[in-house]
């Protein structure tokens, strides 16, 4: 299968993997044939990528980090526990965060197992989904990220179980601002921007209020948006003040959003995005997580057509684990000629780098 973008599928060519709404129902089968009113419904569905039967590259394998049922389970607990604490407001002994505290440590549970048992480095890219909210969508990307994250910086099964729940919950403060702020297709105003930010004191006073959730949780929705050199919010905290799980999370979160297609932005491919962390690294970031960021996520997805520093044009066809912007590369073209493909190990080959990626067949 090849990763291309939607708006340059041609009709007749065919859909290489199904793609599913987040509540697990399927929008679209593989083995569609798509037609110009296909691909303009899927645009305005707001589906960016997409994998297309290839000949040349029908033998790559795409993994999804989660299984489907996992996927529906997290998706489906967040939705349930996001409304009831809208509705519910602040009330600290509200039952539903208790209940919802037993789900989401089980929720956590099992994604920290399928993360480990996942062969390849991580690319959510290669999950497609339509999703009808956002936010939980986002809360479980950075939730999958941050959970790859402290497994790279050797983290205790208690401290990822933690982390997961900082993670899974750490927007949930935006249950309670307007959504026409929260869904706003264009740039918001300044007011409006504060208005947005309190959404991490929201999540602090909600959590902290529960004895179900541990004050790190609770921290994890406060300074998500901190940075080190003390230009983030609530509080402009500085360095070592900031939690680590905050931090690591902070790290996911501006991951996942700058990957995200969005009304207002193009969403940018995983390699920009980890580039955009390595410019703010030192600064913003800690290094050691960013480091620990780019050993977990596959830069470069499969099925994904690329361009080589010696001219060479192919496909990344699987993924190194532990060097995860070195893939195997499945060359197709040498100085713009089709060549008998044969494959190259970035790993092996440092003399050679990947210039370009193509979205484009």
């Amino acid at each position: 299968m090849r990763l291309v973008a939607t708006a340059s599928i041609q009709p007749g060519e065919v859909l290489g993997q199904t793609i599913y709404r987040d509540n697990g129902t399927i929008l679209l089968h593989s083995g569609v044939q798509f037609t110009a009113r296909l691909v303009k419904r899927l645009l305005e569905q707001g589906i960016t990528y997409v994998y297309i039967e290839d000949e040349a590259t029908k033998d790559i394998v795409v993994q999804s980090v989660l299984s489907d049922r996992l996927r529906q389970d997290a998706t489906s607990s967040m939705r349930s526990l996001f409304a009831d604490v809208q509705k519910n407001k602040l009330n600290k002994n509200s039952f539903v965060l208790d209940e919802g505290e037993k789900n989401l440590t089980e929720i956590i549970h099992r994604i920290a197992e399928e993360i480990s048992s996942h062969d390849e480095s991580i690319s959510l890219l290669t999950d497609i989904y339509l999703t009808d909210d956002y936010i939980f969508q986002h809360s479980l990307n950075v939730t999958i990220y941050a959970l790859a994250i402290g497994a790279t910086l050797n983290l205790n099964a208690q401290e990822l179980a933690e982390l997961g729940k900082g993670a899974i919950l750490h927007d949930i403060g935006k249950v309670f601002i307007d959504p026409e702020i929260l869904q706003k297709p264009d740039k918001l105003t300044d007011e409006e921007y504060e208005i947005m930010k309190s959404h991490t004191i929201f999540g602090y006073d909600v959590l902290r209020k529960n004895h179900n959730y541990s004050s790190v949780v609770a921290h994890c929705a406060y300074q998500h948006h901190e940075r080190l050199d003390g230009t983030g919010y609530p509080r402009g905290l500085k360095g070592s003040d900031i939690h680590l799980f905050a931090q690591i999370i902070g790290v996911a979160d501006v991951f996942d959003a700058v990957t995200s297609n969005r009304v207002y932005r193009k969403a940018m491919l995983p390699h920009e995005g980890v580039e955009l962390l390595y410019s703010s690294a030192v600064e913003q970031f800690d290094i050691r997580v960013v480091e620990a960021f780019k050993s977990s996520v596959a830069v470069y997805p499969n099925g994904i057509s690329v361009e080589l520093s010696d001219n060479r044009q192919g496909v990344v066809m699987k993924q190194n684990k532990t060097i995860c912007d070195r893939p195997i590369i499945r060359i197709l073209k040498e100085n713009d000629k089709d060549v008998e493909p044969y494959t190259v190990d970035l790993s092996k080959s440092l003399n050679v780098t990947i210039t370009k990626c193509n979205l484009v067949k």
